[in-house]
């Protein structure tokens, strides 16, 4: 079988699930994003377009590894008008497979009135990789396995929607055979009908020699132009013939409807990619649902071999333990009730950020007009976040900097008064950082503790009086933070409340440590006390990169806040403002 899906933990950890809507604290729906769709639609910046996923497999692929086989992982891009590349997204890394079928599906929308070039990348993950995200995956590190090219009218436009198309090496020239890579189109499903799941099995076959197996589900569904998509797998549970599995929930997007048929196979996992199959069965939602009710578990099936030429119904049985339909709300059901996304921004006057009279200072203050680092995200993320916030009042503080009355001050409010942190808009915060510059003397140590604690308080403040807020903190530091594990403390207390925090780091530092803060490495953030964070909070983006033409801020900050607001939604069963 070979379909390992890697991301982290060695291709051993779930896929495809909503995790947020069934535990509380995993990503939100991997679909189109509301917040960017919202953000243009307020600048009147919008077409007529109907939003489409791709499903993506592969044939024939090189195998570049000595060993063993490649681990491939396709990377999509659109090609812009001036040539450049705009990348849309990546599968997950499948271990040891020529002939992979990933299950990640990668979201566009598609606009009739123009032509939209898509570029695929297909790439040997290199195996010390693959315990590191596939978003964080520098591709000039992975091995070229080949690409290809269409517009994706060619795809929607086939009776059965897909398009298999021939692998080149880099200058658009087939030297030999580099295989083949099929794109599936679908229409998104505007649905949020979800189901939550749980799945356990008994007296599994043991498919191991000198240990017990490894057993994880996969669950595909029949596609309407023939044959079946994957839409989700389990994670690995080690040395157990009688697993459960943490829970998972399908959304209808994934399973079409409740009758559609789903394929069922339960697999022994192995490292080398070659995972044998333990059995496998047919099964729709509303089959499953009826195993639920009943207590009663269904029989695997072994397909025929060559040893054998009928199935054989196997004593090996499946059981639904959980079965929850539920509505799965998007961020924009959220905003349009009513609840708004409140801004907070946080800037470093720690010394190592140079005197700002100096021309090469992180805070000089050009007078021509054009904006320093500090500058360039207070007005990009402002400008974003002030869309969503009615009142446009906005708390700043400044940390790391000596206040006017000699004392160094790691939460000081950045327009100097002693009682009101708020200021009027983003031109208030431009404002109040040009003046502070004047007021305020560079100091240290960088200690983020402080700031965090205090847009807590705030979150916190805000739940208990029952406001439709979420809050959003923009820390803006030019350096490594002093205080790391006071400061994974803080985010794990406010990981309970309605906040994200956006980093933004300036300069050319090493910011190791913000990646830590990220947690994009899929491990949670556990404090001192050994609590773990509720969930995942913190997005950290280098302005070197954005200066760069890599990213924009806007795209950073709202890659991941939909998520991080409906996994805070979800996990509390808040329901739109709208919705009894």
């Amino acid at each position: 079988m070979g379909q390992c899906f890697s991301d982290v933990k060695g291709g051993q950890q779930a896929v495809g699930g909503v995790a947020g809507a069934a535990i509380g604290g995993g990503a939100a729906d991997s679909g189109p994003n509301d917040a960017v769709d919202y953000f243009f639609r307020a600048k009147g910046e919008h077409n007529l377009c109907t939003q489409i996923e791709l499903s993506l497999s592969a044939s024939k692929l090189l195998d570049l590894d000595v060993v063993s086989k490649s681990d491939p992982m396709a990377v999509v891009y659109m090609k812009r008008r001036d040539g450049k590349l705009d990348e849309l997204g990546r599968t997950e890394v499948i271990l040891n497979n020529l002939d992979p079928t990933w299950i990640h599906k990668i979201h566009i929308t598609y606009q009739f009135e123009i032509i939209q070039t898509l570029i695929f990348h297909v790439y040997d993950v290199d195996s010390k990789y693959h315990n590191i995200p596939v978003k964080m995956l520098k591709l000039q590190d992975q091995d070229f396995l080949g690409e290809a090219t269409c517009v994706v009218s060619q795809i929607v436009t086939k009776r059965n929607r897909s398009l298999t198309l021939n692998l080149h090496n880099r200058n658009g020239i087939c030297s030999g055979n580099l295989g083949t890579i099929t794109v599936r189109a679908e229409e998104t499903v505007a649905s949020r009908n979800a189901v939550e799941l749980e799945f356990r099995c008994s007296a599994l076959e043991n498919k191991d020699t000198f240990s017990t197996s490894d057993p994880f589900l996969r669950i595909s569904r029949a596609s309407e132009s023939g044959g079946y998509i994957p839409i989700c797998k389990t994670e690995v549970v080690n040395n157990n013939l009688n697993p459960t599995w943490k829970p998972m929930c399908l959304t209808m997007q994934q399973f079409m409807s409740k009758e559609n048929p789903l394929v069922i196979e339960c697999f022994d996992f192995n490292t080398s990619g070659n995972h044998v199959l333990i059995g496998k069965l047919q099964k729709s939602i509303a089959e499953l649902e009826v195993l639920h009710q009943s207590r009663s578990g269904a029989n695997f099936i072994s397909p025929p071999s060559k040893f054998r030429r009928h199935e054989k119904v196997m004593k090996s049985q499946i059981f639904v333990n959980r079965f929850v339909e539920k509505q799965l709300y998007s961020f924009l059901d959220y905003i349009s009730s009513g609840f708004e996304l409140s801004f907070m921004v946080a800037v470093d006057f720690t010394a190592s950020n140079g005197n700002p009279r100096s021309l090469d200072s992180l805070h000089y203050i050009d007078h021509s007009g054009r904006l320093n680092a500090y500058q360039q995200a207070i007005m990009e993320v402002g400008e974003v976040i002030q869309f969503y916030d009615s009142d446009r009042r906005f708390p700043a503080w400044g940390f790391g900097g000596k206040t006017p009355n000699g004392s160094i001050s790691h939460c000081f409010n950045l327009n100097g008064s002693p009682t009101d942190f708020e200021v009027e808009g983003v031109e208030g915060i431009m404002a109040a950082y040009t003046s502070a510059l004047h007021n305020v003397g560079l100091s240290g140590p960088t200690l983020f503790g402080q700031v965090i604690n205090k847009a807590a308080d705030i979150a916190g403040h805000s739940l208990s009086c029952n406001q439709a807020k979420y809050y959003v903190l923009l820390i803006i530091t030019d350096g490594v933070v002093s205080d790391l594990q006071e400061t994974i403390n803080s985010v794990v207390r406010a990981s309970d409340l309605p906040l994200s925090i956006l980093i933004v780091g300036v300069g050319n530092a090493d910011f190791k440590e913000m990646e830590i803060l990220d947690a994009d490495n899929g491990r949670r953030l556990e404090s001192s006390s050994g609590r773990i964070a509720t969930r995942d909070i913190v997005q950290f983006v280098p302005m070197r990169e954005v200066l760069a033409g890599q990213i924009s801020v806007v795209q950073a900050l709202l890659e991941e806040l939909p998520s991080q607001f409906l996994s805070y939604m979800r996990c509390r069963d808040v329901k739109p403002l709208n919705v009894s």
